[in-house]
C-alpha cells in the first residue's frame, strides 16, 4: 500500500529495537520504558499479533501493533513520528488493522489512551471508536486512561464461514 511515498508492511523481528525506541520516545514519555526491545520482540513473534510498519525511504515513520483474541482485539501501540504527522499514516495503519480484525471475525477493537491526549481521542472518535471507560491511575498509577472501543460486529454472533463460490456446471 502506498500513501504519499509511505509504504505499509508487516513488522519483522529486526524492527523490534526501532519500534521499542519509538514507543519510548513517542508513547511512553514520562511513564518509564515498558515496551523495550524484548517485549516488542515477543509481540512480533506472537501468532495472535498483527504488527505493521509505515516506511518512508526505508525508515520507520510509524507503526501499529494489535493483538487478537477470540472476539476482541486490542490496539496495543500506535505511533507516528512527529515529522510525519498529518499525512494520514496513523489513519491508514488503523484502517488496515480494523480490516484485518473484521476478516478474522473479531467483534470489538479496544484501545487505551492518556486522558489528556485530546488529539488521540478525536482521532479515534473520527474512526468510529466510542469511549467506554475512564481508568484512574492506569498508567503507572499516575495518569488516567480513556478506554475506547469500536464495534465490528455484534458479539456472540458467529460469522458465516467463508466458502469458495460454486462454479456453474454446464
Amino acid at each position: 500500500m502506498n500513501l504519499s511515498g509511505t509504504t505499509l508492511r508487516l513488522a519483522r523481528q529486526s524492527d523490534a529495537p526501532t519500534l521499542a525506541a519509538m514507543s519510548r520516545d513517542l508513547i511512553e514519555i514520562g511513564l518509564g520504558w515498558h515496551y523495550r526491545t524484548e517485549r516488542i520482540g515477543q509481540l512480533l513473534g506472537n501468532a495472535d499479533t498483527v504488527s505493521l510498519v509505515a516506511c518512508e525511504n526505508a525508515c520507520a515513520a510509524g507503526f501499529a501493533i494489535m493483538t487478537l483474541g477470540e472476539e476482541r482485539a486490542h490496539l496495543v501501540l500506535l505511533a507516528v513520528r512527529a515529522d510525519h504527522h498529518r499525512r494520514g499514516i496513523a489513519r491508514r495503519l488503523t484502517q488496515w488493522l480494523v480490516e484485518t480484525a473484521v476478516t478474522a471475525g473479531i467483534a470489538t477493537l479496544h484501545v487505551e489512551l492518556r486522558a489528556q491526549n485530546k488529539a488521540a481521542y478525536l482521532f479515534y472518535r473520527a474512526l468510529g471508536f466510542e469511549q467506554t471507560l475512564r481508568i484512574a491511575g492506569y498508567y503507572r498509577g499516575r495518569e488516567t486512561a480513556i478506554r475506547m472501543m469500536r464495534l465490528l460486529r455484534a458479539p456472540g454472533l458467529v460469522p458465516l464461514a467463508w466458502r469458495p463460490p460454486t462454479l456453474d456446471k454446464q
